[in-house]
């Protein structure tokens, strides 16, 4: 039944990956966008003069994105006849789906941590995110460009212009928040915390500036509509809750139960797996040089774990998975099966585990078979990030403050 599914699938899923390969784009239709026009309809708003949050709609609903979005696909909007082009959308879309893998390379060259062969899956075995670039256009490969040149530059050591990247991807889509405990946490252990505060102000600045004219006309509809923490999604796109009963997957005590859990794991994981020095976690907002250890430059695989991780959590809680959502992880999958390996999650597990969340996201519509898999294949990953080798070793802090 599950190949059964996914065959049903693949017409779309085998013409995303020609297209990865060099293929001939899709003439422009109704079935190569789904969001498209609503896009074009929301920022053609804007240019009209609209600034009310609250008064911009397209055909699938109300602006919910901050204003980065607007300004990226404003650009958009011109580049393509105003919106009219797909075609040329859609090849605007393929350079950004290189350039990203292109920025992913860059971060995982810095690790040594994956093996050669795992990144061919990466490239040509997802017909769920070539479609998701190349055939659906959404915004969110734009941001999660953005968030990996963020990364790229946070291992360049150049905090500021990596915070102001990583507001840039924020603007464009909420979602890159997930990574902002990691990056709070690396914050605080590289400056402490008065000297976090000046990149942490880099991203509050840089969003009310993208946001300036929108706050001007009607700052609580823009803060409400952009940054909707509340938002009610709809049961019958969800990838991950498929098998709960659609009331419990609509209750408010099972989205509370959810951030509970979502906080407590990061929780422990600063407490227990990033922060091995020996002293509180409160040592933390201490200036680095009053600290009883005194920190050590972070590595490229400290910043990576620390950040792929932190994402990975919040994917695991989510409320609700849509099908664009798989961008949001998976080009980080890669480094966190193979950087902190178990002993006993072998190479041809860890493939397995690839295949199973790849297959889920395949099967559309999403099945209660498919949600399982995909909480399965999540929990095989948690474990193996809470009992694998510990990112931020305790003995080599205690080596160094005995030296």
């Amino acid at each position: 039944m599950a190949a059964a599914r996914l065959a049903r699938a693949a017409p779309t899923a085998a013409g995303a990956a020609l297209h990865a390969a060099g293929g001939r784009l899709p003439l422009p239709g109704g079935d190569t966008e789904i969001d498209w026009k609503a896009y074009m309809a929301q920022v053609e708003g804007v240019i009209n003069g609209t600034y009310d949050y609250t008064q911009l709609q397209g055909d699938t609903g109300p602006l919910v994105y901050p204003a980065g979005f607007v300004y990226i696909f404003m650009g958009l909007y011109y580049a393509t006849g105003r919106g009219t082009d797909i075609r040329m959308a859609q090849h605007i879309f393929a350079m950004l789906y290189l350039a990203t893998l292109l920025l992913v390379f860059l971060i995982y060259h810095q690790t040594c941590k994956v093996p050669p062969f795992v990144f061919f899956f990466m490239c040509c075995a997802s017909y769920r995110v070539h479609s998701i670039f190349v055939l659906r256009l959404f915004n969110d490969p734009v941001a999660m460009a953005l968030l990996f040149l963020s990364i790229n530059l946070l291992l360049a050591r150049r905090w500021g212009w990596g915070c102001c990247c990583f507001s840039l991807a924020v603007s464009v889509k909420m979602s890159v928040l997930l990574f902002a405990p990691g990056l709070l946490f690396l914050l605080l252990v590289q400056f402490g915390f008065r000297g976090a505060l000046p990149k942490l102000g880099i991203c509050a600045v840089l969003q009310v500036l993208l946001g300036l004219p929108f706050l001007l006309e009607n700052p609580i509809g823009y803060l409400s509509r952009s940054f909707d923490l509340g938002r009610q999604f709809l049961f019958r796109w969800t990838v991950n809750w498929r098998f709960l009963p659609e009331a419990l997957f609509l209750h408010r005590a099972f989205h509370l139960a959810l951030l509970a859990a979502h906080l407590t794991l990061l929780f422990l994981f600063a407490l227990c797996r990033w922060h091995r020095t020996g002293e509180s976690i409160l040592s933390l907002l201490k200036d680095p040089s009053k600290r009883k250890v005194p920190p050590q430059p972070l590595t490229p695989n400290q910043i990576i774990s620390t950040l792929f991780t932190s994402n990975f959590i919040g994917i695991c809680f989510s409320r609700s998975l849509h099908y664009q959502f798989y961008v949001w992880y998976f080009h980080t999958l890669p480094y966190l099966l193979w950087a902190m390996p178990a002993r006993w999650l072998t190479h041809l597990l860890r493939l397995l585990v690839l295949g199973l969340i790849e297959l889920s996201w395949n099967t559309y519509p999403s099945t209660s078979c498919s949600s399982v898999a995909l909480h399965i294949c999540h929990a095989v990953i948690l474990l193996q990030l809470w009992l694998g080798p510990q990112p931020f070793p305790k003995s080599i802090q205690h080596s160094k403050k005995a030296h």
